[in-house]
Formats: structure tokens, C-alpha cells, sequence
């Protein structure tokens, strides 16, 4: 596997990379939950790239930052396996298809004022999407639920989640359990020492001074995780403006800065903003560009694609698509070579073990709404079943299956 820090790649690795995520932007159909259980099938159980442990330390890093969780995990997964130019590659690749769809449906919008009907189409695909998931959470969760204690933050993570729990908030919350969890455990089996003589107390404690931060993995906890957490972007569109490309480029920057949580929460900040405060778009563009987000493959921000065309044609696409993506790679960028070394702290290791878990809990929740939404009738009950037959025991590329479950849908639809 090419390193993280070779400024020279493998090029075969970069094609292997873009091959991959080329493909995974045309079929990855159902939003992060279905991304990242695609990608977990192909770069762990098929490729072997990556452990199912170094995969989940990802999926937490990445959860920890702002902008769309699985194109973050797709670009860190390129500069694990590309360096610097597999994390540009990755990425590009994964969001280009959806870049291109999204496009066209929005040319097809502008044109015709509808939007195409794709409902048989997903009555197929989000049957399979269901088997996906399930396959992965079930890998993911025996890799990481192996004590007492990882179950019950998890099953805590799951009730907190169905109550509305915050998603940032949660991850918090797990990650500190954890940590003083692990914490206290170290206090009880540090054996006492004898007392001190007075004229052997230190200094630094006699006069309560601050150790010094330690260079090394295993410093303070803060020092080691405040990389993480990017610096938001305010003011950027503070009062009404008229309609301006440079305007809805730096619009959807700061979207892409500071947005944590599902597709819903986008929903709320590009109503508020582009909706009540600019008046750029009507209600009805707003949900016909969210529905069109949701039901394409590929990461759900390509919901600013297809606003970025309606309002300002090719060129407003393409600069509200780099605007609301470029966040996530420069994230990626910071964060990505510190997750190896959090691994090397306990303190942050223990962390980001109940990030981990939390994610997983996440994942677990928005699949069972997935799946409360998709198995509908005995058809797609019979769908998911014989999906999940073909991937475990066959292991049939989960790609095809989607494309598969698409084709069955259409047929069903035609009858």
C-alpha cells in the first residue's frame, strides 16, 4: 500500500482509486449510510486496503468533522491508499458522477419545469440498498463492539439517537465516556507508590507550575484533537445581497464549513438562507432540489448543483459544487494524518474508540428508517432477502446488485 506521505504514488494505485470511485459515484444509491457500507465492502472485504479497524477509525474521524460524511470518508480513503494525490483523486472521481447526473437533471428542469419520475427506479434499489448496509453495519459493529463496555455506549448511542440527541453532540458525549471510562480503569490498576520525603517533591508540583505540552501521541488530549474541529466561516453572506455568482459560491463555503448532520439539517440552513433571507429560490425549487439530491447516486450535496444551475446556469453549478465540497477536502487534509497518531495516545485512542461506536450507533438508526421506508410489500421484503443471499454467501459485488435491484424495480413498475 502506497504511504500517506509519498509525494510519489503508485500510479497504478491512483487508477485503481479512480476506477473505483468513478464507479462508486454512479451506483452508490441511498445516501452515507449506503456509501459507506459500498465502500466498506470493496475496500475491506474485496481489496483489502484497509483493516475493518483502520476503516472505522476513518468513519469516526470523519464524523467529527463538518461537510458530507461518506465523500470525507471516500477522501480519506484515497490518501490512505494514494498520498496526497490519492485524497484529490478519490474524492474528485466520487463526486463527479453525481456532479454530471445532478446536472443534467437540473438542465432537463430548467427546460421543462418537472422533474423526471424515478419511482419505480428506487422502489428496486432501496430494497438492496437495505441488504448493503445491514452486511456492513453487521461486519463493522463485531470489529468494534468487543467489550462490555463499547455495547453499552452503543446501545446508549441508539436510544439517544432514536430520543434526537444532537449527532455532534452524541459522538461528544461517547468519545468522553469512554475516555474517563478507560480513564478510571488505569487509576485503579496503578499500583501506590510510597510517600514522598519533603525534600523530594518536585518543583513543578510544589509550585503547581503547568507541565510542559509533550510533543509525542500520548500528550494532552485537547492538544491532540483540536486539529479536528475547523474554525468557522461567518459573515460571509451576513445581509441580503442581489443574486451574484461570487455570492452563491461563497454561500455554499460556508455551508460546507460548518454543516454537521443529515440531509435534513441542509434542508434547514438552505431555506433559511436562499429561501427567507436572499428570496433566490421558491419553496418549490428548494424541495424539487432536495428530492433531486436524495434520489440520485452519490453524496446528497450535489443538492447544491442542482440549485447552483437553476440559478445560475453551468457555470453557478460548478462553482456551488467546488464551493460546498472544498471544505471536505481541506478537513481531510488537516485531519487525515493525525489518526494514526491519536492511535498512539491512549487518551485520544480511548476517544475516538466511543466516536466509533456512536458512529456505528448513527449508521444503525438511519438504517432502520431506511428500512421502515423501503420494505413496503412482499416484493421488497423478497428483494432485500435475496440481496443479502447473493452478497454473503456469493459475495456479489454490491454495485451490481444495486443496478440489479434498479432493473427489477422498473419491471415491477411497468406491469
Amino acid at each position: 500500500m502506497a504511504s500517506p506521505k509519498s509525494s510519489q504514488p503508485e500510479p497504478t494505485a491512483l487508477k485503481e482509486l479512480a476506477l473505483l470511485f468513478l464507479r462508486l459515484g454512479t451506483t452508490a444509491f441511498g445516501g452515507p449510510a449506503a456509501h459507506i457500507a459500498m465502500m466498506e465492502d470493496e475496500v475491506v472485504r474485496r481489496r483489502q486496503w484497509l483493516t475493518r479497524d483502520e476503516f472505522v477509525d476513518l468513519l469516526g474521524a470523519a464524523n467529527l468533522i463538518p461537510g458530507p460524511n461518506s465523500t470525507e470518508l471516500a477522501i480519506h480513503i484515497g490518501h490512505r491508499r494514494g498520498g496526497w494525490p490519492g485524497l484529490v483523486v478519490a474524492g474528485v472521481c466520487f463526486i463527479l458522477p453525481a456532479f454530471l447526473i445532478v446536472g443534467t437533471i437540473a438542465w432537463a428542469y430548467a427546460r421543462f419545469g418537472s422533474l423526471p419520475r424515478v419511482d419505480a427506479l428506487l422502489y428496486g434499489v432501496k430494497a438492496v440498498i437495505i441488504a448493503v448496509v445491514l452486511q456492513a453495519l453487521w461486519g463493522l459493529l463485531r470489529s468494534v463492539v468487543k467489550t462490555r463496555l463499547a455495547a453499552g455506549v452503543g446501545v446508549a448511542s441508539v436510544t439517544a439517537a432514536f430520543l434526537g440527541v444532537d449527532e455532534l453532540l452524541l459522538l461528544l458525549l461517547a468519545g468522553l465516556a469512554v475516555l474517563l471510562w478507560r480513564a478510571g480503569e488505569r487509576s485503579r490498576r496503578r499500583p501506590p507508590g510510597p510517600p514522598l520525603a519533603p525534600e523530594q517533591v518536585p518543583a513543578r508540583a510544589a509550585t503547581r507550575e503547568a507541565p510542559p505540552a509533550s510533543p509525542g501521541g500520548g500528550g494532552s488530549t485537547t492538544a491532540a484533537l483540536l486539529p479536528l474541529w475547523p474554525v468557522p466561516v461567518t459573515g460571509a453572506l451576513a445581509t441580503a445581497v442581489p443574486f451574484s455568482l461570487s455570492g452563491l459560491f461563497l454561500f455554499f463555503l460556508k455551508v460546507g464549513s460548518v454543516l454537521y448532520g443529515s440531509g435534513y439539517v441542509l434542508l434547514a440552513f438552505l431555506r433559511s438562507d436562499l429561501v427567507e433571507r436572499y428570496g433566490w429560490l421558491t419553496e418549490a425549487q428548494l424541495l424539487d432540489a432536495v428530492a433531486v439530491g436524495q434520489v440520485t447516486p452519490g453524496p446528497v450535496f450535489t443538492t447544491a448543483t442542482f440549485i447552483g444551475y437553476v440559478l445560475g446556469g453551468a457555470s453557478g453549478a460548478v462553482l456551488a459544487t467546488v464551493g460546498i465540497f472544498l471544505p471536505a477536502f481541506v478537513f481531510v487534509a488537516l485531519s487525515g494524518p493525525l489518526v494514526p497518531r491519536l492511535r498512539r495516545s491512549w487518551v485520544a485512542g480511548a476517544f475516538l474508540d466511543g466516536v466509533n461506536v456512536a458512529s456505528l450507533a448513527l449508521m444503525a438508526v438511519v438504517t432502520w428508517q431506511l428500512g421502515r421506508a423501503a420494505l413496503v410489500d412482499a416484493w421488497t421484503v423478497g428483494l432485500a432477502t435475496v440481496s443479502a443471499v447473493l452478497l454473503i454467501r456469493f459475495r456479489v459485488n454490491s454495485a451490481w446488485l444495486v443496478l440489479g435491484g434498479g432493473a427489477v424495480g422498473m419491471l415491477l413498475g411497468a406491469r
